[in-house]
């Protein structure tokens, strides 16, 4: 079986506004990576890659970029300290290009973007909300899938303002981020068990419904040379 390459690129706000949940932000996210690392036993033919950033106004910390799975290591309060301001289009257009360039001689391969903030922009200086759109619209018809998972702030209409449709509302509380963490793992696996199948990923990632403009969701896709 050939292999295919699924590229996760996580986004996570460390504005100050996160200090409260600092804790089970970090726990559940070391729980997420462990789960894609055990996941490599039931979908052998998928090689994993991470890249992971944190954002705030005083910088982006790129804590591993396009590292093996199977070679990343624990998150901790030494990579994460929430303070400061959300340049939250600045961290998504930089990051998101950086990795768009690395793609652009390669070929099957899957992108998953999840981006988690708990509030609005407020200090890009780089990128408009309109240059992320455009971003995401054409990525997304390469076998790009975003989510937007937020709390604290009207998460429905920011997605929609940069065409992500995949999104996630959770409790400021530590069972919300519980739950949220679950919610995020339980489509994880079964994205990765679509890419896996050759299965069109362009669905809605956290309710596991086909896009209307799908036929159904056992329907093989269309393999794409880029």
């Amino acid at each position: 079986m050939e292999s295919k390459k699924i590229y996760n690129l996580i986004i996570l706000d460390e504005s100050g506004s996160m200090e409260s949940i600092k804790n089970v932000i970090v726990s559940g996210l070391n729980e997420v990576i462990q789960n894609v690392k055990n996941s490599g036993k039931e979908f052998p033919n998928l090689d994993q890659f991470v890249t992971f950033i944190s954002f705030n106004s005083v910088g982006v910390k790129k804590i591993c970029d396009k590292s093996e799975i199977k070679k990343m290591s624990v998150i901790d309060e030494k990579n994460y300290s929430p303070n400061a301001a959300t340049p939250l289009f600045d961290a998504m257009g930089n990051s998101i290009t950086e990795l768009k360039y690395f793609l652009q001689d390669k070929n099957n391969y899957n992108v998953l973007v999840t981006i988690l903030t708990d509030g609005l922009e407020n200090a890009s200086k780089e990128f408009s909300g309109s240059q992320i759109k455009k971003l995401i619209e054409e990525l997304k018809e390469n076998n790009w899938t975003f989510t937007y998972i937020g709390t604290d702030h009207d998460v429905d209409k920011i997605a929609d303002s940069i065409s992500i449709n995949n999104k996630l509302v959770f409790n400021k509380t530590k069972r919300g981020v519980a739950d949220m963490y679950l919610k995020e793992s339980e489509s994880r696996i079964r994205y990765m068990k679509r890419v896996s199948e050759d299965l069109d990923e362009s669905y809605d990632y956290f309710e596991n419904k086909i896009g209307n403009d799908k036929n159904n969701s056992s329907e093989k896709k269309n393999n794409k040379q880029r």
